[in-house]
């Protein structure tokens, strides 16, 4: 599975933004999807977790109430929706394809089996 995460940009802080993963290749239905974090001089992050149906989801605590993550399985295509970023959500933002049988969600990067490449968003405050 190839992943290619796209959408980011610079908002000010309570702004917004839609992060989108497009994948190609495998069969999309058989990943649980994730997004994951990096800021600067920091270790990747845990964001958001999504089920191969979509109807589980599993959020950090800093997220939390603030993004939303969803897919597109006849797309191939899982979302993150940001609202009310703030100046610590800058980041450098991965999407992650867990291959899973049951509806499974991790919050560990090593359990997932292929990355895009990272999109930037930058909050100013």
């Amino acid at each position: 599975v190839q992943l290619q995460a796209f959408g980011g940009g610079l908002v000010q802080a309570g702004g917004s933004l839609r992060l989108s993963c497009a994948a190609s290749g495998g069969t999309f239905g058989y990943y649980a999807m994730g997004w994951f974090r990096q800021a600067p001089g920091k270790e990747r992050e845990f964001v958001a977790a999504l089920s191969r149906s979509g109807g589980w989801t599993e959020y950090s605590d800093s997220v939390k109430g603030r993004f939303t993550i969803s897919r597109d399985n006849a797309k191939k295509r899982v979302y993150l929706q940001m609202n009310d970023l703030k100046p610590e959500d800058t980041a450098v933002y991965y999407c992650a394809a867990d291959r899973v049988i049951m509806t499974v969600l991790h919050t560990e990067e090593d359990e997932y089996d292929y990355w895009g490449q990272g999109t930037q968003v930058t909050v100013s405050s």
